[in-house]
C-alpha cells in the first residue's frame, strides 16, 4: 500500500457522543494560508478545496475548524462549507468559540458567556448547517469554565448544539463541566517535544473516563500556529528510517499510540501531506519504538534538535 492508497479508517475509529469518527481527522487552521491565522502567505483556494475534497475521499470523516480560522483572503469555514456542502451523513465538524478575531485579524477580548450563542450563530452561518456536531470552549485563562460552559450547554438543550467539549484546560475544568453537561472530547496542545504535566494528566483522565483527547499543534510542535516542525531528533528520524516514513508521521503515529482513546487532527494545505497525514494513521510502532519516544517526552533534554 503506498500514501495515496491509505485511508483513514486504517487509523480505527472512536465515538464522539454517538457520532462515529476515524481517529486519523483533519485539521483546518492551515487551509488558509502556509502559517495559521495571518501569519502566513494566504493559500491558493481551488487547493485549500481540493485538499479537503480530498481528504473526504481518503476516508476522513472528522474535521476541525473555527470561525477565527481565516486569513487575509481566506476562511476555513467558508472554504468547508463549498468543498464538502451538502455533508455526507458521516462527516463530523467539530468547531471552537470563544477567542474572538476582528475583521482585521486582530485578537480581542474573548467572549463573555452572553456572547457564546453569536459565535455558535456564525460558525453555523459559515459552514450551513442548522446545527454543529460539536462545540469546544476554549478556555482563555479564565479561572473557571462554569458559566460559560453552562451557556453552551444551553444551546445544547435547545438543539444548536449535538455535543459538547472544552479546550485548553487543567483537570479542575474537566471536573466543572461534567457537572454541568457530558463532555464527550478535550482539545488540548500536546506533542512529543513539548511535555507538560497537565496535557499527561488530561491525557490519562480522558482515557479513565471514556473522553477523547484531541491534542492540537501533534505535529508543528514548538512551532505552534507558525509552521509545521521541520527539526526533528534523531531517535525520531532513526525510526521514520525504519519505517519508511516521514518524521511527521511518526510524530502523528506516536500521538495515536498514546491511547485508544486519542485522535489526531494533522492539518495542511499540501496534498501530498494530507496523503502522508492520513497514512501514518496505518503505521504500527514497536513496543521498542514506543517507549524511545517516549523517553523523549518525559526526559530531560526533550526537545527537536
Amino acid at each position: 500500500m503506498t500514501a495515496e492508497t491509505i485511508t483513514a479508517e486504517a487509523s480505527g475509529t472512536v465515538t464522539l457522543g454517538d457520532l462515529p469518527v476515524h481517529r486519523i481527522g483533519f485539521g483546518a487552521m492551515r487551509l488558509t494560508g502556509s502559517a495559521a491565522f495571518h501569519l502566513g502567505t494566504p493559500s491558493s483556494r481551488e487547493r485549500s478545496l481540493s485538499v479537503l475534497r480530498r481528504a473526504v475521499e481518503l476516508g476522513v470523516n472528522h474535521i476541525d475548524t473555527a470561525a477565527f480560522y481565516f486569513s487575509a483572503t481566506r476562511s476555513a469555514n467558508e472554504l468547508i462549507n463549498t468543498a464538502l456542502a451538502p455533508y455526507a451523513d458521516d462527516l463530523v465538524i467539530a468547531t471552537k468559540v470563544g477567542p474572538f478575531r476582528d475583521y482585521c485579524g486582530e485578537w480581542g477580548t474573548s467572549a463573555r458567556p452572553d456572547q457564546l450563542r453569536g459565535h455558535v450563530e456564525e460558525n453555523l452561518r459559515q459552514l450551513g448547517r442548522d446545527h454543529l456536531d460539536l462545540v469546544y470552549l476554549r478556555r482563555m485563562r479564565q479561572d473557571s469554565v462554569a458559566e460559560h460552559f453552562g451557556a453552551l450547554a444551553e444551546l445544547r438543550t435547545a438543539g444548536l448544539v449535538r455535543h459538547l467539549g472544552i479546550s485548553g484546560v487543567e483537570p479542575r475544568h474537566l471536573t466543572e463541566a461534567l457537572e454541568i453537561a457530558p463532555v464527550v472530547s478535550v482539545q488540548n496542545r500536546y506533542a512529543l517535544d513539548r511535555p507538560d504535566p497537565v496535557d499527561d494528566e488530561m491525557l490519562r483522565l480522558c482515557g479513565e473516563r471514556g473522553i477523547a483527547f484531541v491534542p492540537f499543534y501533534a505535529v508543528a510542535g514548538e512551532a505552534g500556529a507558525h509552521a509545521a516542525a521541520d527539526t526533528h531528533d534523531e531517535e525520531v528520524r532513526a525510526i521514520a528510517r525504519a519505517h519508511g516514513a516521514t518524521p511527521a508521521q511518526i510524530r502523528i503515529a506516536w500521538t495515536l499510540h498514546q491511547g485508544p482513546h486519542v485522535l489526531a487532527i494533522p492539518g495542511t494545505g499540501n496534498p501530498d501531506h494530507l496523503a502522508e497525514n492520513v497514512a501514518a494513521g496505518a503505521l504500527r510502532l514497536t513496543a521498542d519504538e514506543t517507549a524511545r519516544l517516549d523517553a523523549l517526552h518525559t526526559g530531560p533534554g526533550t526537545g527537536a534538535s
